[in-house]
């Protein structure tokens, strides 16, 4: 896999079939809520782009919510399957970080629509933000502190670190990134960065805090290699 699998392979479970009404129900969520907004978007426009009558949409899900929690969950659902397949290749914790670093903005780059719905959409639910615990995040967020864990444990990263904050903190920069990067494109903008470099960015205040020396070194030579 390279950064342009995202790309390559649009993002859904693996029950995307053109007979599927669900899943083509929750293809055309996305670029329904990406362009129109969610909180500005209906359940019909989402019928019309999906080519299935207004109904048909209610013998999936109970509303507009309801379909937005279900988009969020199939989709982070893939993202990790191919975050799993990738990760498992690479023997150090510290090139796995980096590696997910990379993928978590090539995501972006490949998949703005997506994106836009996964960083910006989702708040203007308010079941989503206040009511609905987002299992597949959680699980997304797992790997990023067990990745951190294993360096700890195998001295790759610097000790003392709460590997419990450490997630919260790089899954914040990755977040920030992207929710400005697509603001700016989503305003007929250039964004200001290129998000390969805003990776790299990234991974360097990785290696000023977190990674010795010689970690860095090896995960470099990985990645260079890969």
């Amino acid at each position: 896999m390279n950064d342009d699998s995202f790309r390559r392979s649009p993002i859904s479970t693996g029950r995307s079939k053109k007979s599927d009404k669900r899943a083509r129900i929750l293809d055309a969520a996305v670029e329904v809520f990406a362009q129109r907004g969610f909180f500005h978007a209906r359940v019909s426009d989402v019928a019309h782009a999906a080519g299935v009558a207004g109904g048909t949409i209610y013998l999936y899900f109970k509303n507009k919510d309801d379909l937005l929690i279900n988009l969020f969950e199939d989709r982070m659902e893939a993202i990790l399957v191919l975050l799993r397949a990738e990760l498992a290749t690479l023997d150090s914790a510290s090139a796995r970080l980096r590696r997910m670093l990379d993928l978590h903005l090539s995501m972006v780059s490949a998949q703005p629509a997506l994106a836009e719905v996964f960083t910006v959409e989702v708040r203007q639910s308010a079941k989503f933000m206040r009511e609905y615990t987002p299992q597949k995040f959680m699980e997304y967020l797992g790997l990023l502190e067990q990745i951190l864990e294993e360096g700890c444990a195998s001295g790759e990263f610097r000790p003392g670190l709460d590997p419990k904050v450490l997630k919260l903190v790089l899954f914040g920069a990755l977040d920030e990134v992207s929710l400005f990067w697509i603001r700016s494109r989503r305003d007929g903008l250039q964004p200001p960065y290129d998000l390969k470099r805003a990776a790299d960015e990234i991974w360097a205040l990785c290696t000023a805090s977190l990674v010795r020396d010689t970690a860095v070194t090896t995960a470099s030579d990985r990645q260079q290699r890969s």
